[in-house]
């Protein structure tokens, strides 16, 4: 093996704001004398280091020269694609295709450069970039450069809730044996079903995190939000934007759910409670939310209000959601399919079966979490495609409020409530003002949409408004999160 070119640099650090993460420059020149030869460029890995990323530079593509990517760590082969990239990550969690995931051991660690071509007179510099990350940056997402399916703003169409072989997602297999089932399979129904984003939320495990991040270049009209459902023997939380394991074992190394809330927070993940109106024994151990102690609700951002087809009944979750509103505490009603199976009953899949709607600035984790959060969000428990609801305030004075969002009204002020809704008919609106319910008389616009209006007067004190659709029948169609007034920040 040559020896190592002297012009191989030291670390450098390189600062990414409130964390730094370390970044090495590795650099050379080939000559025609390294032609199908290897080169190792040696770096140091220190410990706690949860990330490495190498990128590589060179400018001998006209000159004919090919240089291919490998890596070792501290103990041996951690992987090698070749020419078919320049840029490649491992972690504890995720790596990119042909590399292997798992723990980093500190140590000297090598690039591995494969020269299968340069011309005998041709002189090719090359630089490698290595950044190394550690497990704080690693949770905080600090590692993983933003990414945007589309970057405009309007109603995004996502399931927040589905298994797959990473936990007890299973389906038939080729010979029609219950087999675990592949995560794609659910990815592709998701496509078939017409939405936007998933959030897949493994029970207690984050394994699906690397198949996640292989599958999202494919899926660039999906996206895939990692997620984790932490299930408890007093309860069960979905967490959406995980980039790591989080503690499960409560009454056991976790006291009780507020540490887990903080760290959530704190990582810029949003939790929400699952199905909390299901019973808790042994047909559904936990499943019910019965905390043992009293939690922070004002660190928890969601409720899942309808999971699967529990929309209507004491098993579905919109009556403790509007129990947390009468208290005062600002929760997003969301809706997910918890598939199991994306095949389920004969090729009929439960995947956006509810469906919930987001009102985001972008297709992006960071945007469709931050919507969320505002609470402009719709929970259409059919997923009927152009379906939309929407919501708004407007005082007599101009100033307008937004669902999710809050308007300050004195004692004797009046405003107008306005539903806007695409449906197909039959589909009837009733308003809902702190839990009373009553209904509304629509009219049909010129594009076809109907619109209904409530003439409200405040009283100057805390209220939620908010609106939903039924059928003729009385089954919930579509909800909606409220417009809130005189309500703290």
């Amino acid at each position: 093996m040559r020896a190592l070119l002297p012009a191989l640099l030291a670390a450098l650090a390189a600062s990414t704001g409130a964390e730094a993460a370390q970044t090495l420059q590795l650099q050379g020149t080939l000559t025609g004398a390294d032609h199908q030869r290897y080169r190792e460029l040696p770096f140091e890995v220190p410990a706690g280091t949860a990330r490495v990323e190498v990128a590589l530079q060179h400018a001998g593509d006209g000159e004919r020269t090919v240089i291919d990517l490998g890596l070792l760590d501290a103990h041996g082969f951690r992987g090698w694609s070749g020419g078919a990239r320049r840029s490649i990550s491992v972690s504890r969690y995720d790596a990119s295709g042909g590399y292997l995931p798992g723990a980093l051991p500190a140590g000297r660690w090598k690039v591995l450069l494969g020269i299968p071509n340069i011309r005998a007179t041709v002189r090719t510099p090359y630089r490698v970039e290595v950044t190394l990350w550690d497990e704080a940056d690693v949770q905080a997402g600090r590692d993983r450069a933003p990414l945007v399916l589309r970057d405009t703003a309007g109603w995004y169409r996502g399931d927040l809730h589905m298994h797959s072989t990473h936990s007890d997602g299973s389906c038939s297999s080729q010979q029609g044996a219950k087999v675990p089932c592949p995560l794609f399979l659910s990815l592709q129904a998701a496509v078939r079903q017409g939405l936007d984003f998933v959030a897949v939320t493994e029970h207690n495990t984050v394994s699906h995190l690397e198949e996640l991040a292989r599958h999202q270049p494919w899926f660039d009209r999906l996206l895939l939000i990692p997620g984790m459902e932490v299930t408890t023997f007093q309860g069960h939380a979905n967490v959406f934007g995980v980039n790591g394991p989080l503690p499960f074992r409560l009454g056991d190394t976790l006291p009780d759910w507020n540490p887990l809330l903080r760290q959530v927070n704190d990582s810029g993940a949003l939790l929400s409670i699952n199905h909390p109106a299901l019973p808790s024994g042994e047909d559904c151990m936990g499943c019910g939310w019965t905390p043992a102690t009293p939690v922070d609700m004002g660190a928890v951002a969601a409720v899942e209000v309808v999971n699967a087809g529990q929309a209507d009944g004491p098993r579905a979750g919109v009556g403790f959601w509007e129990r947390q509103l009468q208290q005062g505490r600002r929760l997003t009603a969301i809706g997910g399919s918890d598939s199991h199976n994306p095949d389920a009953d004969g090729g009929t899949t439960p995947v956006g079966l509810p469906a919930t709607l987001v009102h985001a600035q972008a297709l992006s984790r960071e945007a469709i979490l931050a919507a969320i959060r505002q609470g402009r969000v719709v929970v259409d428990v059919a997923n009927v495609a152009g379906s939309r609801l929407d919501l708004s305030l407007q005082a007599d004075d101009g100033r307008r409020a937004a669902m999710g969002q809050a308007l300050a009204l004195q004692a004797g002020q009046w405003a107008t409530l306005e539903a806007e809704l695409d449906y197909p008919d039959p589909a009837r609106l009733e308003f809902i003002v702190d839990g009373r319910r009553q209904p509304a008389a629509m009219a049909r616009d010129a594009d076809g949409s109907r619109r209904a209006r409530l003439r409200w007067q405040a009283d100057g004190e805390r209220h939620w408004l908010r609106v939903d659709v039924r059928g003729d029948d009385g089954r919930l169609l579509m909800l909606g999160n409220p417009v809130y007034v005189n309500w703290p920040h």
